[in-house]
């Protein structure tokens, strides 16, 4: 079909659905959960009327499944960064805004000291960290924009130590309970040095470079050979041991058990897409070993551990450009080999301007089409791709979901509202779920980013629904969908048909579906929350 034609087709089907495309959210069938439905969509409407302030009093309590694309190190706020420098005995370089190590003499300032011991000058310095650390008060200047602002936070923060990693998942898991949300996969990148020291040792070749298979089933025997699986155990452990650490602080399976232990947590290995191939192809490597053990050893899925792998580091990074079709091809070989290793793949952080025009041809797509990905991360740059209306059409039909961060796509490429794809990805019904990316440094939580979107794509209370489940949908929890079709939220799996989707107390046959898939029992606790919120109003 001529592209022309091919947008017309687009253009009819479009016309023919609901705003922005998406096809009205099926309702549940009881009168009672009617009821409450069309009250809190009414007290929605009623919200809109008043405003944004009144919008997000109501959002802050809606039930918002999950939050898929979460940077752990991104997602905790840069006071919580400065207090556990202090407890580290860490200094904090007055010029660079970044933490060193001690001895805190001459220009280095005892980071404990900026809260022990409160004065102008390091309230003065304690504010300029916090912005340094994050976009709060950014304004863009020659020569610096949000996209390197919000990158270059990252390189504030080194010497932290990783025994903070249970507290800062703690911290966001707490500010996900406080929305009503139950489940978190976090981004994380365990330790990698002996599979990049092996990899570096072996090389890289032209058979490598051309993507040839052969030669990336001998580099994978050769690093497994040389002790790559060495660092699955370290890197599971450190998981377990944040996890245990966070059920501590919370006090979880104790009366004094904060509302933060209902928080599912999962975590996504991430790969470091700007470093040598041959790095990047071990840390890959890695990371689908590490995952599959992970899923092997948790096949109930209630243990928590790495359900998915990701690329990460800016996508317009010299590397990450250059490399860009040669990593999807190594995603798409290894996931050959591991076909149960869930990915999902940031493509598309990318806009006019940012890169050459040819540039922002073929990102998603291959992200697709060569990497396989079941999630997109992003996926701002879709329209600009060779055929969008095909690419849209494809992952329709596949159920490739986006992940949607407003915030951030604003922040790093200066894309919003009109500019934004979201309601294209809706009118072509593609599954599409709301995201925070990196909350805190964007200084935002995921019901910003429900306001956010209500308000400039004029969402109905439907249409906020229809993003929830999409989200638990797509999670990477194992097991069965609750629901029948993919992405259709009408009519349950056969075991749970017969009764009220989110009941109390599921009938039998329904319990023992749900008690032998998660992912369906954690849907059944989205809906259940769902008709506790609307019995409200």
């Amino acid at each position: 079909m001529r592209p022309f034609r091919r947008f017309l087709s687009w253009l009819l089907a479009v016309a023919a659905t609901t705003a922005f495309g998406q096809p009205p959210a099926l309702r549940a069938p009881d009168a009672a959960a009617q009821g409450g439905e069309a009250r809190a969509a009414r007290a929605y409407e009623a919200a809109l009327r008043q405003g944004p302030l009144a919008v997000r009093a109501f959002l802050e309590g809606f039930p918002k499944g999950a939050d898929l694309h979460v940077h752990l190190s991104g997602a905790v706020y840069a006071e919580t960064f400065i207090r556990d420098a202090g407890e580290d005995g860490l200094c904090v370089d007055a010029t660079a805004l970044a933490f060193a190590q001690p001895p805190c003499a001459g220009a280095l300032i005892a980071a404990k000291d900026l809260s022990g011991n409160i004065s102008a000058a390091n309230q003065t310095l304690y504010d300029r960290l916090i912005d340094a650390f994050s976009m709060r008060g950014f304004v863009p200047a020659a020569g610096w924009s949000g996209h390197d602002q919000f990158f270059a936070t990252f390189a504030h923060l080194g010497g932290l130590s990783k025994s903070h990693t249970g507290e800062w998942v703690d911290e966001v898991a707490s500010r996900a309970a406080a929305q009503n949300q139950q489940y978190l996969e976090l981004m994380e990148t365990p330790l990698f040095s002996h599979a990049a020291q092996i990899a570096h040792a072996l090389g890289w070749s032209a058979e490598l470079a051309r993507a040839e298979p052969e030669a990336f089933a001998h580099l994978r025997q050769d690093l497994i050979d040389r002790g790559l699986r060495d660092e699955i155990a370290p890197d599971r452990e450190d998981v377990r041991q944040a996890e245990a650490e966070r059920r501590r602080l919370e006090h979880c399976g104790t009366p004094e058990a904060t509302a933060a232990c209902a928080v599912e947590v999962r975590y996504i290995y991430q790969i470091l897409r700007g470093n040598p191939p041959q790095q990047v192809f071990a840390q890959t490597l890695l990371g689908f070993e590490t995952v599959q053990a992970s899923m092997d050893a948790d096949k109930t899925g209630k243990g928590g551990g790495f359900v998915g792998i990701n690329f990460v580091m800016p996508e317009d990074g010299l590397i990450s450009m250059r490399d860009y079709t040669l990593q999807m091809k190594m995603v798409g070989y290894l996931h050959s080999v591991y076909p149960r290793v869930h990915v999902t793949l940031h493509a598309g952080e990318l806009a006019p301007g940012l890169v050459r025009p040819e540039e922002l041809r073929f990102h998603v797509r291959q992200a697709v089409e060569l990497g396989y990905a079941e999630r997109i991360g992003h996926g701002v740059d879709v329209m600009y791709e060779e055929d969008p209306w095909g690419l849209l059409r494809e992952m329709a039909e596949q159920h490739v979901m986006v992940e949607i961060n407003l915030s951030s796509n604003e922040s790093i490429l200066g894309v919003k509202g009109a500019d934004h794809p979201f309601p294209l990805y809706r009118a072509a019904h593609v599954p599409v779920a709301l995201s925070t990316d990196d909350e805190g440094v964007s200084r935002i939580d995921l019901t910003h980013e429900y306001v956010r979107a209500a308000l400039d794509y004029h969402l109905s209370y439907a249409d906020l629904k229809q993003l929830a489940r999409t989200g638990m949908e797509h999670d990477f929890l194992p097991g069965a969908s609750l629901w029948a079709a993919a992405d259709r939220f009408g009519e349950a799996a056969p075991a749970c048909r017969d009764q009220v989707a989110g009941a109390v107390r599921p009938l039998a046959m329904c319990k023992a579906f749900l008690d032998g898939n998660p992912k369906a029992a954690a849907q059944w606790e989205l809906e259940r929350r769902f008709r506790a919120f609307e019995a409200k109003f």
